[in-house]
């Protein structure tokens, strides 16, 4: 469908279930999670064993064909650990695993279809079980990591560096720089003391993120008609 017609009644009832089914459903599924959490789709979202920790202000954006995955595994002898800090951003199709620790700083935006594991969960002996072939992963604040990109056990990616898209990253990514191919290699350095606006910024004015985006869509979707709506969804045209 070309253009939006869902009427702005719609739109709001459809936020306000999703916020109750977040509160409901999704939170206690975190073992800590900070306020401000917004989910799109968040019947989409798969969370998956314990100690899953996020800050205030995650954003995750799921789609029913690529939904997000947050999982840790558990054995006699591991237990994996993820930690998201503040204001962080996660695309559709994101997958973290962790068989021992993820931690992602606050400010990181990861787009859509990054994997980011701390194990290989196989041997290259003992393809059994996983079993000594894990390593922690630690991405800084306000690290960007690109569409399809991969982070690998044992990586350490700096404060303020990006990842490109489709990249392969196996070896620590210092801060302040951008990586890219595969395996991923340095190919520019950012200025470290020239300003940055972080997602931070989204949150710290009179009115918050969530207030500006209600605004924006009132003003987009006001003016549609239920009428023409439920038209467009039983008949579409090429005007829809």
């Amino acid at each position: 469908m070309r253009y939006n017609h869902q009427p702005y009644w719609y739109y709001r009832l459809h936020s306000w279930l999703s916020g109750l089914y977040c509160r409901h459903i999704v939170e206690p599924q975190f073992d800590s999670i900070g306020d401000g959490l917004a989910v799109l789709h968040p019947r989409s979202l798969k969370l998956f064993g314990h100690n899953i920790h996020a800050g205030r202000h995650l954003h995750l954006i799921c789609s029913r064909d690529k939904p997000i995955g947050l999982s840790t595994w558990s054995s006699k002898n591991q237990q994996g650990y993820i930690q998201i800090g503040d204001f962080c951003l996660i695309s559709p199709g994101v997958t973290i695993a962790s068989a021992e620790k993820i931690t992602i700083g606050k400010n990181c935006m990861i787009a859509a279809d990054a994997y980011i594991s701390d194990s290989d969960w196989h041997g290259l002996y003992n393809r059994t079980r996983p079993f000594r072939c894990s390593a922690p992963v630690s991405i800084a604040d306000n690290v960007w990591i690109g569409m399809r990109a991969v982070v690998g056990k044992g990586v350490k990616i700096g404060e303020n560096s990006v990842v490109a898209a489709g990249s392969v990253v196996v070896e620590d990514v210092e801060a302040n720089v951008v990586v890219g191919g595969n395996p991923a290699r340095v190919i520019k350095r950012l200025k470290a003391d020239k300003r940055r606006l972080t997602r931070e910024f989204l949150f710290s004015g009179a009115t918050d993120y969530a207030d500006n985006q209600q605004q924006l869509n009132h003003y987009l979707l006001a003016n549609n008609s239920t009428l023409r709506w439920i038209k467009s969804l039983i008949k579409p045209s090429k005007l829809n």
